[in-house]
């Protein structure tokens, strides 16, 4: 007698076969590993890639310096999201002062983020050419100025005017913060901190939802004050970058420029020789990042831009309390930026992802997002609804916790400010009609509620944020595991684009190459 199918010794047999054709059980894990696509077999990163074994000494061994940096970093991103958002939380009241309707007042939504792309390029341009702390410290300056505008404006032309060119500042917040932070920090700890970083985003929304609950009702300036507090930290953070030193990749690469005497000029045209064989090489990569960022920026639009307006015009809430379910919705995935106690979608997806690869952790908290797009829509009071955004938001800002080192080891080494923050941006172009899709698509698509005893005749918006969540998580899913991925890349010890042969990914700074780099200062002197 033959012992049970799959036992240690045994043969692999059914009904159907003949005892003599079989697969031995210890054969089977290995012809499962060749026929598996190779998307999903190089999901997990390599062993020898893996270095989250050291992430404990490697968070000891930070210097001040890294710290400072890393903070001012997810602070401007803080201020970005603040900025983006007060317009997002005030939607109905900014319609009633403007005398507008919601779905009208989304244009100004959208061109923000058409315009964020122009930001991208310039500041990405000058942060990778110069430098990356000038280049942010003007860039939050722009934005102050902006945000201080957008409290001042009495029309609704004069809005969507300061707006749009407000989207032009905001462009260049992202990429020249991600790459100041994650380039200082080991590789090591990249991965916590590309998910703590990107909570900067989630706090922004918080904060500013916080504000519109305590501050603007009690103000005499009501929504404007909201415009003027982002505008204050703005300039807070600007104040703080200012008085950081130079990261320490553009240090070395300024230092060697400085040896070899080579001019402004001459430095501006080997970065633009750079950036054209740059473009060569990585065109492919260019367009699949953009595709990606597209996904996930809709992924995360479709789920904040509109949310507040959800819960007024489709639930009935009022404006307290949708702010409040707002405020739970992002508390999951903020609060760890100051307690290390409390779970945080974007630490805890950007620390395993160290372990599981970037790609993987994606597309499990996508997953997750899927899983819970049911009490996202169904419910009708405020307890469930609120749960259904606490783990909702758990997913995509877990999901977004990896983007910004994903994007970091994908980049061209020389390019970390231009590419990541310009295919973000580009993501944010393509999916920048996404409020007015929902919001055009909700008011065609009405449904009732009951308030107060009374039937009321309002937009669906659960339908459509329903429709809208699950089409694009797929979409996000796919892309993702069929997409590349650099893990635990050393783009730090690359060359600078304004240095030769930056914009070859092989073009490494070795230990001994700075050491002959001196040399050659002393017998030059």
């Amino acid at each position: 007698m033959k012992g049970p199918i799959g036992a240690a010794g045994s043969m692999l047999t059914t009904p159907f076969q003949e005892p003599s054709t079989y697969i031995p059980a210890s054969v089977l894990p290995l012809l499962l590993a060749l026929m598996a696509p190779q998307f999903l077999s190089n999901l997990m990163p390599k062993k020898e890639a893996n270095t989250t074994a050291s992430l404990l000494p490697a968070i000891r061994s930070l210097k001040s310096i890294q710290i400072a940096h890393f903070w001012v970093g997810w602070l401007a991103w803080t201020c970005d999201s603040l900025d983006f958002f007060t317009v997002s939380l005030t939607l109905s009241t900014l319609a009633k002062q403007f005398n507008v309707t919601t779905a009208t007042l989304t244009t100004s939504i959208t061109l923000t983020l058409l315009f964020r792309s122009v930001g991208a390029i310039i500041f990405g341009i000058l942060s990778d050419r110069f430098g990356r702390k000038w280049p942010l410290v003007c860039n939050l300056l722009l934005c102050c100025a902006f945000s201080l505008a957008s409290g001042f404006v009495n029309t609704y032309p004069q809005f969507l005017a300061v707006r749009s060119i407000f989207g032009i500042a905001m462009g260049g917040i992202w990429g020249l913060a991600s790459s100041s932070a994650l380039e200082n920090l080991p590789v090591e700890v990249r991965g916590l901190a590309s998910g703590i970083l990107q909570e900067g985003y989630a706090c922004g929304y918080l904060i500013a939802a916080v504000i519109n609950i305590t501050v603007v009702p009690r103000s005499p300036y009501g929504w404007r004050s909201l415009f003027w507090f982002g505008a204050g930290v703005s300039f807070l953070s600007a104040c703080l970058c200012s008085l950081l030193p130079e990261s320490e990749v553009f240090l070395r690469a300024k230092a060697v420029e400085r040896a070899r005497g080579a001019t402004t000029t001459q430095k501006t045209k080997i970065f633009m020789h750079e950036t054209k064989e740059m473009l060569k090489l990585h065109w492919k990569l260019c367009i699949y990042v953009v595709l990606l960022m597209s996904a996930a920026d809709m992924h995360d639009l479709d789920l904040q831009d509109l949310y507040p307006t959800y819960l007024e015009e489709t639930k009935g809430f009022s404006s307290y309390d949708a702010s409040i379910a707002t405020i739970i919705g992002n508390c999951v995935s903020s609060r760890t930026s100051f307690r290390a106690d409390i779970c945080s979608g974007g630490a805890v997806a950007g620390y395993s992802s160290q372990y599981i690869g970037r790609r993987l952790a994606i597309v499990l908290c996508v997953l997750l997002v899927g899983a819970f797009i049911p009490l996202w829509i169904l419910p009708d009071t405020f307890g469930p609804l609120s749960a259904g955004a606490f783990f909702v938001q758990f997913g995509v800002q877990g999901a977004w916790g990896v983007i910004p080192i994903q994007l970091a080891e994908l980049s061209p080494p020389a390019f970390r400010a231009t590419f990541p923050g310009v295919a973000y941006q580009l993501g944010n172009m393509i999916s920048s009609a996404s409020s007015q899709i929902e919001a055009t698509g909700a008011h065609s698509l009405r449904t009732y509620i009951t308030v107060n005893g009374i039937v009321k005749n309002v937009p669906d918006y659960a339908t459509v944020q329903g429709i809208f969540i699950g089409t694009v998580a797929a979409y996000v899913v796919l892309m993702t595991l069929f997409g590349p991925e650099h893990h635990s890349s050393h783009f730090e010890k690359h060359k600078t684009a304004f240095e030769e042969g930056g914009g070859q990914d092989s073009a490494i700074v070795h230990d001994d190459d700075e050491i002959r780099e001196e040399d050659e200062k002393g017998s030059d002197v």
